[in-house]
């Protein structure tokens, strides 16, 4: 029962994380990134802090911030720069190589698992994610890909070492003590651009406010609770939604182009998460087989 929660929040997680490039595009209409990742943790971590309050104390440590600091803040601020400079379907769909990020750390540190289901559910999502980016966007650039690139994988490094992190310590608790952080990293590059003024309409408002909580708290409390109780790498398998549903969104709301091989592409990214999440006890009779029975 216990593990089907932790699949269910990640599941969660992963599906609100497909509309944060949008939100944070929208957003980016009126802040600039330093100052959107800065109040995005700013407007998320008491939230946080609010439901972790119990195991607040355990939290504060010096590992936790730092940890904070890189995975979150640095990691935050260079994927908004990326968002600035590329469509919402190119930063969504880049974001689709974050499990194959975070299951080559765990392989580096020896803790990779070494289920073949794994591996191959990993390359039937990448494939799709592949298929997907054929569609391409508007305001795709080499730039912003870079960026977004470069800011997946410190967030692949900074999943690896996170259920160390979390380990005997409340997921909501260590969150906001590592959104305080992330937001240490960015508000000094927020004040050098000064105080936001209004914006001239109430969408980047609402968009903002949806990204701080629908896009922030929720995914990122429900990923920590997940991450805390199965492996990395099946954690990260679940980050695999992200990249399709924002292509859904940017196909939807942003007019991005999308085809044949788009649609192909989802459902591939869908079957990949399916093989992947593949009980190891169903494919051990199979491998016992000798091969004349496989056929």
């Amino acid at each position: 029962m216990k593990n089907r929660t932790a699949m269910l929040s990640l599941l969660a997680a992963g599906s609100l994380w497909g509309i944060t490039v949008a939100l944070s595009k929208l957003a980016l209409g009126w802040l600039d990134p330093s100052t959107l990742t800065a109040m995005r943790f700013l407007v998320a971590m008491p939230v946080l802090a609010l439901i972790g309050r119990r195991g607040l104390r355990d939290a504060l440590t010096l590992r936790v911030f730092l940890s904070g600091t890189v995975g979150y803040g640095a990691q935050m601020l260079i994927q908004n720069i990326g968002i600035e400079h590329t469509s919402v379907s190119h930063g969504a769909i880049i974001v689709g190589a974050l499990p194959v990020v975070v299951a080559l750390v765990t392989a580096a540190l020896g803790r990779g698992a070494s289920r073949p289901t794994l591996w191959v559910g990993y390359a039937v999502a990448l494939f799709g994610v592949v298929l997907v980016a054929k569609g391409g966007g508007g305001g795709a650039s080499t730039f912003g890909d870079t960026l977004v690139l470069l800011s997946v994988i410190l967030s692949g490094v900074f999943m690896a070492m996170q259920p160390a992190v979390l380990r005997g310590k409340d997921a909501a608790a260590v969150t906001a003590v590592q959104f305080l952080g992330g937001a240490a990293v960015s508000a000094p590059l927020a004040l050098m651009h000064g105080l936001p003024s209004a914006p001239a309409t109430a969408g980047p408002l609402f968009a903002f406010l949806a990204l701080a909580l629908v896009g922030t708290v929720l995914p990122f409390w429900l990923f920590a609770y997940g991450q805390a109780r199965v492996s990395p790498e099946l954690a990260g398998a679940f980050v695999n939604l992200e990249p399709l549903v924002g292509a859904i969104v940017g196909w939807v709301a942003f007019s991005n182009p999308v085809g044949a091989p788009q649609i192909v592409g989802a459902l591939a990214v869908v079957a990949g998460i399916l093989v992947s999440l593949t009980p190891p006890q169903l494919i051990a009779p199979l491998q016992r087989l000798p091969l004349s029975a496989r056929r």
